[in-house]
């Protein structure tokens, strides 16, 4: 349209338009638009990160491959690091404290490597989940994908490492008279409900971390009360006859404790059932599901405010 003014000149106007008149969200509405970096439903949530399977796969094994690349030893170190911890642990507990009481030598040091080992699992799942975002923000800003799949693959990441070491894991018990047997399959389910309870953790520190990152200067002497508190280098019921039983029971029930029981109890002949608490099963079960299903629920509800100033 256009009119004529008053020195001739022919003045062009704008055509009225569908969209006067519409609010920016009735606007969004008719075009099909949606926020960038919106939170989707918790199923959408989900199927987008199945989606992202494959990519969370590449992304554990590439992170796996370059932790140890500037060392010449390389991937042995992802051995060799919690078999020297078991051994410093040793000769300091083990001979001069004497926590193996109640075991003999060749139940004490397959149980002593194999806490280790376990602990160690969710230990390192729980630090990386604190930096799985802050330590990511470069990608978080640039590419547009479920922010869960970070520490998701960084927990798959120390599950691919403990497999590593479960092979000298189970070198060193049949060195001290553990031999294979259908017990062994036990660790199969132990280890799945572990890296079930790790992954929730992961995503509870992740958001955790990602606002706060000197929560990852914490950590550390966080973990490092866990681990003493969940019997990695003694027994908990032998050390702690002595007091009140609820403090045996508060520290046997914990998680860590729970895992590495199952384990300990699948893999060395003279770690019976006595050993364990009771319905531990069930216990390691409620844990895996509670710590999972919170933590993948409180890490999604943050989802629009990952990588943000």
């Amino acid at each position: 349209m256009s009119d004529t003014t008053h020195d001739g000149a022919v003045a062009l106007s704008t055509p009225p338009s569908a969209d006067d008149g519409l609010s920016s969200a009735e606007m969004a509405a008719k075009y099909g638009l949606t926020v960038s970096g919106a939170r989707p439903g918790l199923f959408e949530y989900i199927r987008q990160l199945w989606g992202r399977r494959h990519f969370i796969m590449a992304f554990s094994r590439a992170k796996l491959t370059a932790q140890y690349s500037q060392a010449k030893l390389g991937q042995l170190w992802q051995v060799a690091t919690p078999l020297l911890n078991a051994l410093v642990y040793y000769l300091i507990f083990g001979l001069i404290l004497g926590t193996r009481k109640g075991m003999t030598q060749d139940v004490f040091i397959p149980f002593l490597v194999t806490g280790v080992f376990v602990f160690t699992f969710t230990q390192s799942s729980v630090m990386a989940g604190v930096r799985a975002i802050s330590g990511n923000l470069g990608l978080v800003r640039a590419l547009h994908f479920p922010r869960a799949s970070l520490p998701v693959s960084f927990s798959l990441q120390q599950l691919q490492q403990l497999l590593f070491s479960m092979i000298v894991l189970a070198v060193v018990a049949v060195a001290f008279g553990s031999y294979p047997s259908l017990s062994w399959l036990l660790i199969v389910p132990a280890l799945a409900m572990q890296f079930l309870f790790n992954t929730g953790l992961a995503l509870i520190m992740a958001r955790l971390g990602s606002k706060t990152p000197d929560l990852a200067q914490l950590m550390p002497f966080v973990m490092r009360t866990w681990m003493y508190a969940s019997g990695v280098m003694f027994s908990i019921p032998v050390m702690l006859k002595d007091k009140p039983d609820w403090i045996a029971d508060v520290l046997q029930y914990n998680p860590a404790a729970i895992y590495m029981d199952l384990i300990r109890f699948a893999l060395i002949d003279g770690y019976g059932a006595g050993n364990l608490p009771a319905h531990v099963w069930i216990v390691a079960l409620a844990w895996a599901v509670l710590v999972g299903v919170v933590g993948f629920v409180y890490f999604w509800k943050a989802e629009e405010r990952y990588g943000r100033g």
